[in-house]
């Protein structure tokens, strides 16, 4: 007990300079033009691709590797923007191998799909290379004027689809940067050289959208509010509330949201100023899981443990993903989870897992076999609620604890639409956001025209 409950380890500067550097460095680096162009001639050019019905915004695959097989990045990042304009941090974030290059027909033949996620980037960066260009014009003013909750991937998806047909818009965002996950929630080895808010600069050059930050639904204005000011209403503010451990002990110094690290990460300037445990154990299983888990490694943490209730093949990181983890050195421990957490003074010092299993009904089953693992920190990552406080007195209707909306992401008030992490049925990805925006623009877009003609 003694060994177990010793004194925590935790500071930062664990690493040299160059080390910073270097650990936080692009995880994928980018292809060059040659690079580029040899991986795009492995593409098949499927007629009936199954890569871009993979596609949760139906990007033209075949059609954009195509382009850039012939020299013509600028015509390849059209095709892609045409369908998703946040291509470019999707090219870096997003699941690629359980979407589009899980699909790929080379898997068939060589068990090497085309690498579709970084030929996307290639022709994503190219475009973005140039801030003065841009894909669209906006469309004559409508006159009609939307209101956006929260600058994420989904609202500013809306928010540009909007503008190109001609519509005024204005996004109310908490914090004080836009960008949502992209900004504050993805780990900082996947999207570097503050590229996040160069996409935003670039969704936003299109005209006609004004974001305004440091503005809070329910504290800077209301939903009633908005929906009285504004022609309509788009909701897309992601989830606020952390889930719980519900285990003794979570009170503890050292016990942390990941989420809230993550976002801290990525908005410091000198990583060696961030505090660090020697031992760290995450409980988790999906992507936030990974991504506290490889940083914390990357930040000089000696031992990195992931802790999942199931086993691996259950967990919502992908198996790449997971490989991302353990190549990095951290250890991902199947069934088991979190009944008590020890310290001393405060201070969480150990954590206390209890062995389970899959019982006859499916179900997780604890078992009365306790492990204890030494801890500096431990970092919960077992996801996030929607909190449905700031939309007050006007809340529209819920479905397992998130907003309910039709296939139009229309939401039970009819000047009302939500998309994002916020709505129920979410996959929790990016690329899924992007197509929520898209898919609300156009149905509010056809409210307002609807609107204006009976007029």
């Amino acid at each position: 007990m003694a060994d177990v409950l010793a004194g925590a380890d935790i500071r930062g500067a664990r690493l040299t300079a160059d080390d910073y550097l270097e650990n936080f460095d692009d995880l994928h680096p980018p292809l060059g033009a040659r690079e580029a162009r040899v991986e795009a001639d492995r593409c098949y050019y499927c007629y009936d691709a199954p890569c871009t019905i993979a596609c949760p915004t139906s990007i033209d695959i075949p059609g954009f590797i195509r382009r850039i097989s012939t020299g013509n990045e600028i015509g390849a990042a059209k095709t892609i923007f045409a369908e998703n304009i946040l291509g470019g941090m999707c090219a870096r974030v997003c699941p690629t191998e359980t979407l589009c290059e899980e699909a790929c027909v080379r898997n068939l033949s060589e068990d090497r799909p085309v690498q579709i996620g970084l030929l996307q980037r290639h022709a994503t960066d190219t475009y973005l290379d140039d801030p003065q260009r841009h894909p669209f014009t906006r469309g004559a003013s409508t006159g009609r004027r939307v209101a956006v909750v929260g600058a994420g991937p989904a609202g500013l998806s809306c928010a540009h689809a909007l503008a190109r047909l001609g519509h005024e818009v204005t996004i109310f965002e908490a914090r004080e940067k836009p960008g949502g996950l992209s900004e504050y929630g993805i780990a900082a080895y996947k999207t570097t050289n503050d590229f996040a808010q160069r996409e935003v600069s670039f969704v936003t050059s299109i005209g006609g959208i004004e974001i305004r930050c440091g503005k809070a639904l329910g504290r800077d204005m209301t939903l009633a509010g908005l929906r009285a000011d504004f022609d309509a209403v788009f909701l897309g503010m992601g989830l606020a509330g952390v889930n719980a451990l519900k285990a003794e002990g979570e009170e503890l110094s050292g016990v942390l949201d990941a989420v809230d690290y993550i976002a801290g990460l990525r908005q410091t300037e000198d990583l060696a100023s961030l505090p660090i445990g020697r031992r760290v154990v995450v409980i988790g299983g999906g992507m936030t899981a990974i991504d506290i888990a490889v940083q914390a490694r990357r930040l000089g943490a000696e031992e990195v443990t992931i802790a999942y209730r199931r086993d691996r093949d259950a967990m919502k990181a992908s198996p790449y993903e997971q490989e991302v983890a353990l190549t990095n050195g951290v250890v991902i421990r199947e069934w088991l989870q979190p009944v008590r957490l020890l310290g001393a003074d405060g201070q969480v010092q150990a954590i206390e897992l209890a062995r389970t299993c899959s019982g006859a009904d499916g179900g997780l089953v604890a078992t009365d076999e306790i492990l204890r693992f030494p801890a500096d920190q431990v970092f919960k990552a077992i996801g996030q609620s929607f909190v449905a406080d700031p939309l007050e007195g006007t809340v529209p209707e819920l479905e397992g604890g998130r907003i309910r909306v039709d296939e139009t992401r229309r939401t039970s008030l009819d000047d009302v639409w939500a998309g994002g992490d916020c709505i129920a049925g979410g996959e929790d990805l990016t690329v899924a956001a992007v197509e929520d925006g898209k898919l609300a623009a156009r149905s509010i877009h056809e409210r307002l025209s609807a609107v204006s003609a009976a007029a």
